[in-house]
Order: C-alpha cells, then structure tokens, then sequence
C-alpha cells in the first residue's frame, strides 16, 4: 500500500503598502511581489486585508462628514469579481506559476464589501469569500458577508482557508472552518497601526497572539499578511498633530505559524516592506491532531456543537408562482449550497 504523501510548499506572507487608493497602481504593485515571491520558489503568496486599493484608516480618524471627501475615489477604486481588473491578478498567479490569495475592497452594485480571493496556479478562481461582518467604524463603509462563502477548498496544496482580521476573534467562525479540516490558514490583517499605545486590541501583540493561537487551536499552518502605512499614505490621511498621533507609519507585523505554534521564516521591521517566507510540510499537522482534535477525537459534539447556515444572502432570488411558497425556494437554494 502506497504511503501517502503530504504537500509540501514554501509559502508568503507579504507585508507592504498599496498605491493607496489606485486599484490599477496597486495591482501593478500586487504583480511585482507575486513574482519577487515567485523567484524566491514561493507556491503560496497571502497578501493583507483590503490590500487593493487599501484599508479606510480615515473611518478611525476623523468624522463620518469629513470621511465624505474619500467615499467617491474609494468606490471607483474597488476591485469587481471578473473584471478586467481582477482578470490580470488571474493571468498573473497563471504565468509565474503561484498561487495568491489577495484581500480587496469589493464592488458590487453600490455596495462595497471587505473580500478574499484564492487564485491556483493555473489562473482558476478557487474561492472568493466577504468578511461576515465588518468590525466597528468597518460598518459605515462595507456590507455583510453571509455563510454560503464560509468555506474551505480542498486542493492540491492542502485544504485552504481565508478569514480577515478580527474574524479571528468569532469563535463558531473559527470552528467553522476548523470543522472543515482546514490545513493552511490566510489570516489577512490591516497594518496595526491605529491608537498606539491606547488601545491594546488594536495593537500588533494581541491580533499576532490571535494568529498563533488560530494555528494551535486548529493545527493547521496560519499566513497572516499585514499591511503597512507608508509616508505617502500617511501624508494623505493625517491633516493634522491629533490625526498624526492616531495613525503611525509602518505597523506591519506579517507572521507564518506552524500548527504547534511555532513561529516561522523571519519577521521584518515594523516599517519594512517584503515577505515572510517559511517552508512547509502538511505532514506535520497530524502530530498536532494526535494531540487535540477540536473537531475530531477532542470534542464533545454531545454537548456543543455548531450550526453553519450556508443560505446566500442575495437580496433578490428569482421566484414564480409555480414553484410554490418563497420560504421553501429559499430552503431549497440552502440545501444546494451544503
């Protein structure tokens, strides 16, 4: 009986700065660190949360008024799902021969929501998902996600999964994915770069601990990408000392943890650009399992266990008369997606 064999891959974690605010300039930038990553022999690159065309920091720093001034070049420059746009990012994970997972400010009709995408090696889509739901001042920018993109892919190089930021922080969302056997992780992360010394949950050694503990709780590996806020981000948002002092440059902080915890590849400066690179065995997760199996041999599903409504949250289902009660063509659209 032949002995199974368990990928192995040198994965990316990037921690950089976007063209902030030019969708096509960040994604020039996007191409340039996928094949930086791809002559280093990186299968796998990860890059942060809403990297194109960047994270809001203006919602945290100012008034919903004053915020106003930055709604409209926001939007336009929101990446849409097929675009010509989002096509180059697949031509190019299909030419150099990686894969990439990306965060990006989605558009969608008039909304914008905080998205993922997973893209093979082969230019295929494997996977978009929406954050479930944005986190605090978040909620005055992007619209919610809903269950039916909770997932995890099965592919050639393990079972991937994606979540952003403070999703980390929902425990039933973590065990969601856990309970899909998840075996690589992209934890995608904004710089932590906001109320320096103000607010400890905002700050790089509490949402690092989360990562790390991710990769215990689900022995699997964890990339979390982080962004980072450059002079001329900075510049731009910061119209004076009260705004200086609420937002700092640089507060990049990507890690790669393996499934027992270990920190791995080598962490840059705060205010460094560049990638965290780790080799990976997926072999190494069974000895974690063997251990605690939060979804396996260590749980107690007699006790606790978790409901996932995988329902899409379209706003508008096509329906006629001859398919009977509404209620239940929902049910049906529910049942489908399981």
């Amino acid at each position: 009986m032949p002995v199974p064999q368990h990928p192995k891959l040198r994965v990316a974690a990037v921690q950089a700065s976007p063209v902030f605010l030019d969708l096509d300039a960040t994604i020039d930038k996007t191409i340039a660190i996928m094949k930086q990553a791809a002559d280093q022999g990186v299968k796998l690159v990860a890059f942060p949360e809403t990297w194109i065309p960047g994270y809001p920091w203006w919602i945290w720093l100012t008034t919903p008024a004053q915020g106003m001034s930055y709604v409209q070049r926001y939007f336009d420059n929101g990446l849409v799902v097929g675009s010509a746009e989002f096509q180059r990012l697949s031509d190019a994970a299909r030419d150099l021969g990686v894969w990439l997972s990306t965060g990006y400010s989605e558009r969608a009709g008039g909304s914008l929501y905080i998205s993922q995408a997973l893209i093979d090696d082969t230019g295929r889509v494997r996977m978009t998902r929406r954050k479930l739901r944005p986190t605090h001042v978040e909620r005055t920018v992007f619209g919610d996600g809903d269950g039916s993109d909770l997932n995890v892919v099965q592919t050639p190089i393990g079972n991937v999964g994606m979540l952003n930021c403070w999703e980390h922080l929902q425990p039933l969302t973590r065990y969601a994915l856990y309970g899909q056997h998840e075996q690589i992780h992209i934890g995608a992360w904004p710089s932590f770069s906001v109320y320096p010394g103000a607010a400890q949950a905002l700050g790089p050694e509490v949402n690092t601990a989360i990562s790390r503990v991710y990769a215990v709780e689900g022995q699997c590996f964890v990339i979390a990408p982080c962004a980072t806020v450059s002079d001329a981000m900075h510049e731009m948002l910061c119209g004076d000392e009260l705004q200086r002092q609420l937002l700092h440059k640089g507060g990049g902080h990507a890690r790669i943890y393996g499934p027992d915890g270990t920190e791995l590849g080598t962490a840059l400066a705060p205010d460094a650009e560049g990638l965290v690179i780790a080799d990976i065995d997926l072999g190494l997760i069974s000895l974690a399992k063997a251990a605690a199996d939060p979804v396996g041999h260590y749980a107690r599903p007699d006790v606790t266990r978790l409901l996932l409504n995988k329902t899409p949250g379209d706003r508008v289902m096509a329906w006629s008369p001859s398919q009977g009660d509404p209620a239940d063509a929902v049910a049906d659209v529910s049942t489908q997606v399981e």
